[in-house]
């Protein structure tokens, strides 16, 4: 196994167990690793720390283990058996009305890189680094060991998600099995999982917990759900009594595939109405007047270079839904964006009620759920901020 020194004093973080080496921390290479490969890295005087995949960029090794042990299929089935095992300790496994879940939350789980939803009998496999595509087989022999005949399918979609540069020629596609049943289950609400095609693994997994609150709050409102995708809130909302809700997406894929979902819960309700169009359009046009709102954008930075551009964005959406909302209206907004802490983004909803000169009052501090936990070693896994707040 090919070996990494770091440059004096960079141990220090993964001597408190964080897994990431960054390049800036790497003196030298006793042979030049392959992208991909799993090495071990050793301090500067020559004390092994730990192993991981090695990967070009800014996180130059993804740490595995701070052991000394093979990266082999009996790895793997050690973490996939702890990580099932939090998920039953959980309740979110083995349920009539739920049969969807993540079972892998990339370093939540000490498997960084690796991201695994389960859809009934499915598992959506996703790399996030090279190394974790190098061992992808391995991995989905591991996953049958340890689920079992829990899973008949493992689908692998990692065309969007793995370097550009890496140059891997990477399609999506079975590993094992291949049913083409779609359908899956949260909560007793059916809905479609595009895997080949739709963002993620194909649902917006972490929401599970956050819709089930919308539905407490939904009976008797006009709700709008904006940057829909497949419609999750809204039929959430429309089980929790809403008078009417509309979706709004920029993708006509997306507004087909939650009247799809909707269909599947609600065949020809006459509450729901769906519209492909601009979010900040739709705002500034809407003429229903809405007691409730979801806004659930898409990250607005993915770096922190993004960070500023990102907060004004955030305050602008916000700012326009507070000043459209019904007086004793309901606002649920969300920021998936790992660089914006949760100061942040309270921060930036402070700045659009203000501006928008609305008097609004907490409820909520929401965040992902429990099958997405947060290595407490690595606190950038909180990536899910979310409030719910009052609008006098």
């Amino acid at each position: 196994m090919k070996k990494i020194y770091l440059k004096r004093g960079k141990e220090e973080s993964l001597q408190r167990f964080h897994p990431w080496v960054f390049s800036g921390a790497i003196s030298y290479f006793d042979q030049e690793p392959e992208e991909g490969e799993v090495v071990e890295v050793y301090t500067n005087n020559k004390e092994f720390i730990a192993t991981g995949h090695y990967q070009i960029g800014s996180i130059m090794v993804r740490v595995l283990s701070f052991q000394q042990e093979p990266i082999d299929q009996f790895f793997y089935e050690k973490r996939l058996t702890t990580a099932y095992d939090v998920r039953k300790c959980i309740g979110v496994v083995g349920s009539p009305s739920n049969n969807t879940y993540r079972l892998v939350h990339g370093e939540g789980d000490n498997l960084p890189g690796l991201v695994i939803d389960i859809y009934g009998k499915t598992a959506v496999m996703q790399a996030h680094s090279v190394g974790m595509h190098v061992d992808r087989t391995t991995i989905a022999e591991a996953l049958k060991a340890v689920m079992g005949t829990t899973i008949e399918n493992i689908f692998y979609k990692s065309e969007t998600t793995l370097p550009f540069k890496a140059d891997l020629g990477q399609e999506n596609g079975f590993l094992f099995g291949g049913s083409s049943e779609d359908i899956a289950i949260e909560n007793g609400l059916k809905f479609h999982v595009d895997w080949l095609k739709g963002q993620k693994t194909g649902f917006f997994v972490d929401q599970r917990e956050n819709r089930s609150l919308l539905e407490q709050y939904a009976k008797g409102r006009n709700v709008l759900n904006m940057f829909c995708y497949t419609g999750g809130f809204s039929f959430y909302a429309m089980r929790g009594g809403a008078k009417l809700v509309h979706s709004v997406d920029s993708s006509q894929k997306a507004i087909d595939l939650t009247n799809a979902n909707v269909a599947l819960n609600y065949p020809n309700d006459p509450r729901h109405k769906a519209f492909a169009e601009d979010a900040f359009k739709f705002l500034d046009n809407m003429s229903t007047p809405y007691d409730l709102i979801i806004l659930d954008p898409p990250a607005f930075a993915k770096h922190k270079d993004a960070l500023r551009n990102a907060l004004k964005g955030y305050s602008r959406l916000n700012q326009k839904a507070l000043e459209k909302i019904q007086p004793g209206g309901i606002l649920f907004t969300f920021s998936c964006s790992q660089v914006v802490t949760k100061d942040n983004f309270r921060t930036a909803i402070f700045t659009a009620a203000a501006q928008a000169k609305r008097n609004v009052r907490i409820l909520h501090q929401l965040h992902q759920p429990a099958d997405h936990p947060i290595n407490i070693f690595h606190p950038e896994g909180e990536y899910l901020k979310g409030l719910v707040v009052y609008v006098e």
